[in-house]
């Protein structure tokens, strides 16, 4: 029999339906395709304009430099001033390529073999512990793109990443990438973050710094040498074996610049000084409009002050422990109303209030001596005498604060141990509307409302302004306005400001400032004060407000002006502090250390007796010894006894 021949009907519907389904699969990839170029289409539709790549887009930063010009605070983004990769150490290109894209200088800009390893490092983990991404992803990314993982943003990052790719060769990709990339502390690019965190140029590091700053790509705030130091240098140690394992280092050399670790030493800011510039930021745009440009402030402020103000504050607050005293703010300023320290609260990370400069408490009695001026530029004397007895003025009488009554005291121990009625007296007999004067004269801006009680410092007033008042007696009659700019600059080191002039010029009479100063000297000498007191020539004058909820000590020497309170900001009343406690103490603390380094000066003093006091002679009537008493003697208690004294 002959072989049967093929079914050639099954034949034919077979071929048939090959071809039919290699036509519908031929199809089917066109339209893949055209999906494929109509999403590529969609999505890069609005990617950003490529051909501004090297144009930098940023905010202007304000650095805040101390009076030795050393690094406070930078506000807004920093960018170094661009660096060429062959000016830059070979370390840093290396330790970055060793550690983010050892294949940079073969794929396309996109690692087929990274994206490899890390889908699969992830997939066995659960969770993504890897990524594949290129430098020149990331240079896209960084440029272009905002950092939200979608599939847009991924799609984008890949075109313009070819894009990158076609357009500039390796060497200006990478360095492109390192004077854009964000490495911390708002810094970005090498050059502006080694300045940073090293205090030198880029160009100048060593190949432990190199690696240091390579390690910040991964978690530029996590393993940020400022913060973190420890985190910083475990997270080096790992990038230094990166380049080994790539090649670039041997195991010897490795080590051998672990060791080096020992000389990084990133300046940390103290959280406090924050109070300061805060105050500083919020007074720039008085003085200069720099529009887009950098600026650069030198301000009044020693750091080394500031330390020992940080210092004296929280010591204080360590003895307050028990004694419901949560807040505490320090002041410092030379006599011509330099700002040298400010402490604005127990710990700015909590709250960002300045008790120094936005706070107004009651000063108690920090207030007299204003009161006691008026008096001597009434006519009275340090000398003069009053009775420290019981008074009433309409419905109100003060107290002591003794509860306790002298007699007849002089005007000088009346002060030195803030004798309460003798204070009313007084602002009685000379005015309040006179007290309120000179108050403003000596730079008082608070609303002080015309009270019998004005005298007992009821007002509120701020730590700055009260403390500045002293400053009129410090120098020896001349106003004190409190300041903290010397001088704005612009990024290219033009000058747009400089400080000029010296305040308000003279506010009191010589002879007058020197008898306050002698007064006050008393009150540390045997008043009130004496907690404060040390072995300089040295005034001052605690307050108190009423139930403890306000405890201050303001005082000074001829170069150094400064002011303390204590208490709650929930007006809250301490235990039993006193403005001769806990605030005279961490006065006292403050002050001997920053006069560790000035010379012993005395205070301006002037030895011409005071003239006659025209309130005696004219407004009083006749003297004590007349045994008279006029109608101000009666309601007042104040004793004219035409006695006169040197200052």
């Amino acid at each position: 029999m002959g072989k049967r021949a093929p079914n050639s009907s099954n034949a034919k519907p077979l071929s048939s339906l090959i071809g039919r389904w290699s036509l519908r699969i031929a199809a089917i990839g066109v339209w893949i395709f055209i999906a494929l170029i109509g999403l590529l289409a969609f999505y890069a539709y609005d990617i950003p304009d490529v051909d501004k790549i090297l144009a930098a887009t940023r905010q202007p930063t304000v650095t805040v430099n101390a009076r030795d010009n050393t690094h406070l605070l930078t506000l807004g983004d920093i960018y170094g001033f661009p660096v060429d990769l062959n000016e830059l150490p070979p370390a840093l290109s290396q330790a970055v390529l060793a550690t983010e894209d050892r294949r940079f200088y073969s794929h396309f800009g996109l690692d087929l073999l990274g994206l490899a390893r890390a889908a699969y490092a992830n997939l066995n983990a659960g969770r993504i512990v890897q990524g594949g991404s290129t430098l020149t992803q990331q240079l896209a990314k960084n440029l272009f793109l905002s950092p939200k993982r979608t599939l847009k943003r991924k799609v984008q990052e890949l075109i313009l990443s070819l894009w990158l790719e076609q357009k500039f060769s390796k060497e200006q990709i990478l360095t492109v990438y390192l004077n854009r990339v964000y490495l911390g502390s708002g810094t970005y690019g090498v050059e502006a973050a080694s300045r940073r965190y090293f205090k030198k140029s880029a160009k100048d590091m060593n190949t432990y710094e190199s690696a240091m700053l390579a390690g910040l790509l991964k978690a530029p705030s996590r393993y940020n040498p400022v913060h973190n130091l420890e985190l910083a240098k475990k997270r080096t140690s790992q990038v230094l074996a990166n380049m080994v394992a790539a090649g670039y280092l041997s195991e010897s050399e490795k080590e051998g610049f672990n060791k080096g670790s020992v000389g990084i030493k990133p300046l940390k800011t103290s959280r406090r000084s924050r109070y300061f510039t805060d105050w500083i930021l919020s007074q720039v745009s008085g003085y200069v409009s720099p529009g887009n440009a950098d600026i650069v402030v030198t301000t009044t402020l020693d750091k080394i002050l500031q330390m020992d103000g940080e210092r004296a504050v929280a010591k204080a607050l360590k003895r307050g422990k028990g004694l419901n005293v949560s807040q505490a703010a320090l002041i410092a300023m030379t006599p011509n109303g330099a700002v040298r320290a400010m402490i604005g609260g127990a710990d700015y990370g909590v709250s960002q209030y300045n008790r120094a400069t936005q706070a107004k408490r009651q000063p108690g009695s920090a207030f007299k001596p204003i009161v006691f001026l008026a008096g001597l530029e009434k006519g009275l004397r340090p000398s003069s005498k009053f009775m420290d007895e019981p008074l009433k003025i309409e419905d109100w009488s003060p107290r002591n604060f003794t509860r306790r009554y002298q007699g007849k005291v002089s005007m000088t121990d009346a002060l030195s141990k803030s004798i309460n009625t003798v204070a009313v007296s007084i602002s009685e007999t000379v005015g309040r509307d006179n007290v309120i004067a000179i108050a403003r004269r000596l730079g008082i801006t608070a609303n002080l409302l015309s009270a019998p009680s004005i005298a007992l410092g009821v007002n509120g007033v701020s730590l700055i302004e009260m403390t500045a008042s002293y400053g009129a007696f410090a120098s020896g009659g001349f106003g004190v306005w409190p300041y903290g700019i010397e001088k704005i600059k612009d990024g290219d080191g033009k000058i747009l400001y400089s400080r000029q002039g010296s305040g308000p010029g003279r506010v009191i009479k010589a002879q007058i400032a020197g008898a306050m100063n002698a007064m006050l000297s008393k009150a540390l000498e045997e008043g009130t004060g004496k907690a404060a007191n040390f072995s300089r020539h040295v005034a001052g004058k605690t307050g108190t407000s009423q139930n403890n909820r306000d405890a201050w000590f303001i005082g000074y020497s001829a170069d150094l002006i400064a002011g303390v309170w204590m208490g709650n900001d929930n007006q809250d009343p301490m235990k039993n502090i006193t403005g001769g406690g806990l605030p005279a103490k961490a006065w006292r603390d403050f002050m001997i250390a920053a006069h560790t380094r000035i010379p012993v000066r005395s205070l301006p003093s002037n030895s011409e007796v005071l003239l006659p006091s025209i309130i005696e002679a004219s407004r009083l009537g006749p003297s004590a010894s007349d045994g008279k008493k006029s109608f101000w003697h009666k309601l007042l208690g104040v004793f004219a006894e035409g006695e006169s004294s040197s200052p």
